[in-house]
């Protein structure tokens, strides 16, 4: 297999996160590390629990997703009192220039936050549809996945899947993600989830 260049991904995570955001994201997309893909946990602090109450180190601090090559938000419990925190969020200066820039769920409003969406609409789930809207964002109703140039968003917490399909395409390829796709989908499926998961995904490539 051909190694890509490397690129980093900063998945941020905060206290009560969505343990489905961040792991699956983080699974998915470490299936390439062997070609210079890497996904790993950053956060403030050094340890946080999710919203079910496991607890996990995080393996870089929050400053490290400034660096990174690719920054993917979950969401969590406490998403909108972060998003209004400005001394935290203050630490992040992302650019999406340099950056691929994805979020889920409540993590798109700290997108909007961030003010990386601009006048970009967005997916979430239904729970956050309506602080996502207060911030400013139109929402598209009844989409899982949207993409614009460097920035994405899903709904779902099973999106997670969408999110990391498009990483990887934009980063690696689509044989290189189809793969990796192949190598988790359940057994008798391989074919039909890659390809449900890259059809979703191929026509916000651009």
């Amino acid at each position: 297999m051909n190694r890509i260049g490397p690129t980093r991904v900063a998945i941020v995570s905060f206290d009560g996160f969505n343990e489905l955001d961040s792991f699956i994201t983080l699974g998915l997309l470490n299936r390439l590390r062997a070609k210079g893909l890497s996904a790993e946990l950053c956060g403030p602090g050094h340890a946080i629990s999710s919203m079910h109450g496991v607890t996990v180190s995080l393996q870089r601090p929050l400053e490290w997703a400034n660096e990174a090559e690719v920054v993917l938000f979950g969401s969590g419990l406490y998403t909108r009192a972060i998003a209004e925190n400005s001394a935290l969020l203050d630490r992040l200066q992302l650019d999406p220039v340099r950056q691929l820039i994805g979020a889920q769920n409540s993590g798109v409003l700290l997108l909007a936050r961030l003010g990386l969406l601009g006048e970009r609409p967005a997916c979430t789930d239904l729970v956050s549809k309506p602080f996502v809207q207060e911030a400013g964002v139109r929402v598209l109703d009844e989409e899982s996945f949207h993409a614009q140039g460097p920035i994405a968003t899903a709904g779902g917490c099973l999106a997670a899947q969408y999110l990391a399909t498009w990483v990887m395409l934009k980063r690696a390829g689509e044989a290189a993600t189809t793969e990796a796709l192949h190598e988790v989908a359940p057994v008798g499926e391989k074919t039909r989830y890659a390809e449900g998961l890259l059809a979703r995904v191929r026509p916000f490539l651009g």
